[in-house]
């Protein structure tokens, strides 16, 4: 084993012979520019390859929590002015970019899910496009790859719209159905305070979610998929004067506002692949019953009217709602009712489309018996059924796969054919299996969301952590309850990994990317922005981290927020989840933008967690990777493919595909024997790095500078494991204790088993006597 110099560090060696050094390439671990991927970054079965052929470990943030607000947003006067806002400066100005790519860059974190919302595009009017925006994120994006960056451009929306309760849509969206924007409060057809600056108070914490069963957003999101089907009678007139019903109006104008931000952007080297839409929802579509909604899939809490409460709270008439508090064990129950829009007020516009009718009333769902002063369902399966047929509908099959794939195909003719193409499901579920391939779009990388729900919920994180997840599809309750940190560890290793195969066993062999997962920054009741201690924090993102890495696969964490802050936090419904904030970094003068230097780290939280050795290239398929925090080891364990045409292993089959049994053949031709691994300055600075398990034929190489172990294995025939471990002395100090169930409980359970077995025998012994 051969340890180089590190200014030979820097070099692939490139060539089918791996004895013969044919060409030299500038590279390090975490450039995903064409310089550091051999040209390119494609699909291959699972893996993301390089131009090379190694498989590329794709790991990185989400930029930002801040692109959901406009820089001119005004809590006081919102939602007025909605056609003037702008988004120029989100996330950050051009002359900052230098700054923060440099500081992703030094913490391996350069693969980024850019947003972008509807509105900041389309803001104005339906055609009218925010071209000064699109050309400052178009600059923004052409810097990234002088710092290794690449980025696929998501459109980010949650409850639809900002006008909603969210973020995502342009307001005319909303006052094209008929809705009155100033009219939404009052009947609990949408929660606007935390979009106002609110939702950090306890009675507010967590409440935006249950906006994608209101009124507003569900009506939006049910006449964007499937207006023909459920408001064939809402007619809008399109930009060019024609007549077309809400779904053509609505889904034309996504489609070309989309086309616009891919031939704006597609051309840059940066931009690998878009995605059409962040978490997306039925709306009413499968809605099962008027008078209630699924406790195990829709969050409840606060009010929470059903959707024939809505109806009746959104044309204007005072109505009973039921009040959902949190619980145990269940998350939430109900504990009141109380009547709602005694005002009177309507959410609907009176010069709108509807004039002034709910568009549901207007449809047959429901009616106004004047009679008897009360509201009557005329049709309580209007939303799962094809109204005019009879026949069951789905979401997926119906109305999102198609919608998908015909968006694909826009914005790869718009940009390029090689374009990836990365779509989630609806949050919390699985895969499909009905997503089979001819409903699928082509280049296409399932890209999922995971968060720890239940500390999502209770905002708070400690040594029990339960599986929600599990729990919702009936998991034996105590099979779901973990202690400790090895516990926690374990607990969203299995979720994660769930969510993985789910993906492997209904799609086959394609990618899987994590796309949104993170951590509340402001749980435990925010004690640690008092204390500046963030254990729980890093414990919990240790957890997270670990159980990404078991899976293997990349990821983008939510999220990386420039504007963050103590006691804001994120700025949009309560959420703080950004790990780093300006407020606490350097100024930029003080800033040195190599990789080693420390002064990028200012203003970042818990990066022992965050930033951690990972096998970005492999020349080969990785079978396995595990790094301990405490001890910063890490082991890695790879084989040599066989060749594409080698039919003595296949892949397996959908029913067998596991995160630890990928396939070994079929794999592109690797025409470098190098892999080469992140690992961070931080933690090998000043100490010695040792590599064991390699064969002494290897060769190995630390660039310290550029924060990459380069590994060349001289045995490269198909089927052969390599393994290696890495680790440092002298040893860190550890992070925490790593403790179980055991570690902290086990003295106390064998004093009580003794004590209860010597109980039983005394009891038996004078029993017999």
């Amino acid at each position: 084993m051969h340890s180089r110099t590190a200014s030979d560090a820097s070099f692939i060696l490139v060539g089918n012979d791996n004895s013969q050094e044919q060409t030299k390439i500038v590279s390090y671990a975490h450039d995903w520019s064409r310089t550091g991927t051999g040209g390119k970054i494609y699909l291959h079965g699972r893996h993301f390859v390089d131009g090379y052929g190694r498989v590329c470990n794709l790991r990185g943030v989400n930029l930002s929590g801040n692109c959901k607000t406009p820089v001119n947003h005004d809590h006081d006067s919102f939602p007025a002015n909605h056609a003037d806002v702008t988004f120029v400066g989100r996330p950050f100005p051009i002359e900052d970019a230098p700054d923060h790519f440099a500081r992703l860059r030094r913490w391996g974190l350069t693969f980024v899910r850019f947003l972008v919302t509807w509105e900041a595009v389309e803001h104005t009017a339906p055609g009218v496009y925010d071209m000064e925006y699109l050309e400052y994120v178009r600059k923004l994006l052409s810097i990234m790859p002088q710092y290794g960056l690449v980025a696929f451009v998501a459109i980010h929306q949650d409850v639809w719209s900002r006008y909603s309760g969210g973020s995502g849509a342009p307001a005319w969206t909303l006052e094209a159905v008929g809705f009155d924007l100033h009219g939404l409060e009052e009947p609990g057809a949408a929660w606007l305070r935390g979009v106002r600056g609110g939702g950090h108070t306890e009675d507010e914490r967590g409440l935006w979610p249950c906006g994608y069963q209101k009124l507003a957003a569900a009506t939006m999101a049910t006449c964007f998929w499937a207006g023909d089907m459920f408001a064939p009678k809402l007619k809008i007139k399109a930009p060019d004067g024609r007549e077309v019903s809400i779904q053509q109006f609505l889904q034309d104008s996504f489609m070309n506002m989309w086309e616009v931000v891919a031939k704006t952007l597609g051309s840059l080297e940066a931009v690998i692949g878009f995605e059409m839409m962040n978490e997306p929802h039925r709306g009413y579509i499968e809605l099962q019953s008027m008078h209630a909604f699924d406790y195990n899939t829709d969050l409840h809490l606060g009010h929470v009217p059903t959707a024939f409460q809505s109806f009746m709270l959104g044309a204007g008439h005072p109505t009973a709602v039921g009040h959902w508090t949190r619980s145990f064990p269940m998350p939430t129950r109900l504990t009141s009712q109380r009547v709602i829009n005694t005002a009177g007020q309507k959410a609907w516009r009176e010069n709108g489309p509807t004039q002034g009718k709910c568009l549901w009333e207007m449809h047959g769902v429901w009616g106004w018996d004047h009679k008897k002063d009360e509201g009557v369902v005329l049709r309580e399966s209007y939303f799962k059924r094809d109204p005019d047929s009879g026949r069951d509908i789905d979401w997926y099959t119906d109305f999102y796969f198609p919608v998908v794939k015909k968006w694909a195909a826009r914005v790869q003719a718009a940009a390029s054919e090689d374009k990836i193409i990365l779509s989630e499901p609806i949050p919390n579920e699985y895969c499909p299996k009905s997503w089979t391939p001819e409903r699928r779009p082509a280049n296409m990388v399932f890209a999922p969301h995971w968060y720890d729900l239940n500390a999502l919920f209770l905002k708070a994180f400690g040594n029990f952590s339960v599986n929600v997840q599990g729990l919702s599809r009936g998991m034996f309750p105590l099979k779901a309850f973990y202690w400790g940190q090895t516990g926690a560890r374990d607990n969203f290793s299995l979720q994660i990994r769930n969510i993985v195969e789910n993906g492997y066993k209904s799609l086959g062999e394609v990618p899987v990317i994590i796309g949104e997962c993170g951590i509340p920054m402001n749980m435990n009741k925010g004690e640690a922005f008092e204390t500046d201690r963030w254990d729980w924090q890093l414990k919990m993102m240790d957890a997270m981290m670990t159980a990404l890495e078991r899976a293997l696969i990349g990821f983008t964490l939510w999220n990386y927020n420039p504007d963050n802050d103590d006691k804001m936090g994120d700025e949009w419904n309560g959420e703080n989840f950004s790990w780093f904030s300006q407020k606490r970094a350097l100024p930029s003068s003080w800033l040195d933008h190599t990789q080693t230097s420390p002064t990028l780290d200012n203003g970042g939280r818990i990066l022992r967690a965050v930033v951690r050795p990972y096998p970005a290239k492999t020349a080969g398929i990785p079978l396995r990777f595990n790094y301990e925090i405490n001890t910063s080891e890490f082991e890695f364990e790879w084989a040599v493919p066989h060749p594409a045409d080698a039919r003595a292993e296949q892949a397996p089959d959908g029913d067998t595909a596991t995160v630890h049994n990928p396939p070994r053949s079929g794999m592109p031709p690797l025409t470098t024997n190098r892999t080469e691994i992140f690992v961070p300055w931080q933690i090998a600075q000043g100490r010695t790095l040792v590599v064991k398990g390699l064969a002494d034929t290897d060769r190995w190489t630390y660039d310290e500078a550029h924060q990459t172990l380069a590994i060349l294995t001289h045995d490269n025939a198909p089927g052969t494991v390599h393994r290696v471990t890495v680790g440092v002395e002298p040893l860190p100090k550890a992070a925490f204790v790593l403790n179980n169930f055991w570690s902290d409980w086990g003295d106390q359970v064998l004093i009580a088993t003794f004590v209860s077995v010597s109980l039983l025998v005394l009891l038996a012994s004078w029993l017999l006597k």
